[in-house]
């Protein structure tokens, strides 16, 4: 899937959710497309992909079909889609996934599967102490993760550094192997599209 057709996908949610038609709370992305295009080279068919509530991009570049990933955000599934055959859970609970994704890390080692485990995260949720021990963790036991930190610079209407008094954060420029960081800034925010006003 290419940036465009990402960008036309997250268009088209916005617009249904500012005509009032989506009932619950979505989480757009715009502006990483260049980015998570480039995280999904190595991601394989075989490997596992673990989101938070904002997962459209991953859905979709992980191959699940966009009528698919679009019948369950009307559904009012946005913040949670899980499409298991394709190997893609997400939840709308900050550090929700974290030990999932690492206990998924861990099944597959022992199984001896070649397969490998994704997990994105926001950059105010690898501040806390659960990345911090999930981290550790699959270093110390060599789990086959990778840990993808994509800053926006904001958690919820908070803006990250201001937050922690922290001009630089923890993985900014990390050159930890099983972490990747990218920034990015998006026109939309945090929850919505920026028409409707929403709970």
């Amino acid at each position: 899937m290419t940036a465009k057709e990402l960008i036309a996908f997250e268009t088209e949610i916005a617009d249904i959710f500012n005509a009032g038609k989506i009932r619950a709370p979505v989480h757009l992305y715009y502006g990483n497309e260049a980015q998570i295009i480039e995280v999904f080279r190595d991601i394989h068919a075989e490997d596992w992909v673990f989101c938070s509530w904002r997962s459209h991009y991953q859905c979709l570049l992980k191959g699940v079909p966009p009528d698919e990933v679009k019948a369950e955000i009307l559904a009012g599934r946005s913040i949670s889609l899980c499409f298991p055959k394709q190997r893609i859970l997400s939840s709308a609970i900050v550090t929700g996934v974290l030990s999932i994704a690492v206990g998924t890390a861990m099944g597959l080692k022992r199984s001896g599967e070649k397969a490998r485990v994704h997990c994105f995260l926001g950059e105010m949720t690898a501040e806390t102490g659960t990345f911090h021990e999930c981290l550790k963790y699959s270093t110390n036991h060599k789990l086959p993760i990778r840990f993808i930190i994509e800053d926006n610079g904001r958690s919820v209407c908070t803006d990250t550094r201001e937050t922690w008094n922290q001009p630089v954060l923890t993985y900014e420029n990390s050159s930890h192997p099983l972490v990747a960081y990218y920034k990015y800034k998006s026109k939309y925010p945090h929850a919505g599209a920026g028409m409707r006003v929403q709970f």
